[in-house]
């Protein structure tokens, strides 16, 4: 079961590695990126930010998307991170029973045009393309879409900020 998608496009860091994974109670964390499971150097630098005891896979999101409907991770808690609204969007279309994404850190580091971009919150920058994928996500039936950088901060509904 996941316990909530994050999309935060610095993958693993200090929030995530400490604070979100104590708060969902998830032993297993996954990074659903097309880049890091074929880079690697960055999937060293991912492995070394994960806490001890806790256990990381690093997949495609097509793999992922494969992972996530085996019946075998019905019973695991399983918090995923992505880098791009696109992808939480495009595994939330294809896994059943997923209830949460928190897009929490976006459009900080990427190289689209930042003339291009909204600004919707201070963490949330969004180019055309990922305006695209907030809209479809928080269209998707049953699945609660939110900004939430740290679990003391009052959750938003991502419907409030892109509509």
């Amino acid at each position: 079961m996941i316990t909530q998608i994050r999309v935060d496009d610095r993958l693993i860091h200090g929030q995530v590695a400490v604070v979100w994974t104590k708060e969902l109670n998830a032993p297993l964390l996954v990074v659903a990126n097309d880049e890091a499971a074929k880079n690697e150097i960055t999937q060293m630098t991912l492995k070394m930010a994960v806490p001890n005891g806790m256990k990381l896979l690093i997949r495609s999101v097509e793999d992922s998307i494969k992972l996530f409907n085996d019946p075998r991770a019905t019973d695991k808690r399983i918090f995923v991170i992505v880098n791009s609204v696109k992808d939480a969007c495009a595994i939330a279309k294809e896994v059943p029973d997923l209830e949460a994404v928190n897009v929490a850190n976006v459009g900080r580091f990427d190289k689209s045009d930042p003339a291009s971009k909204v600004k919707v919150t201070p963490s949330l920058l969004l180019n055309p393309e990922e305006m695209a994928a907030a809209k479809e996500l928080v269209s998707l039936p049953e699945l609660d879409v939110f900004n939430q950088v740290l679990p003391s901060n009052t959750k938003v509904h991502l419907s409030q900020l892109v509509n």
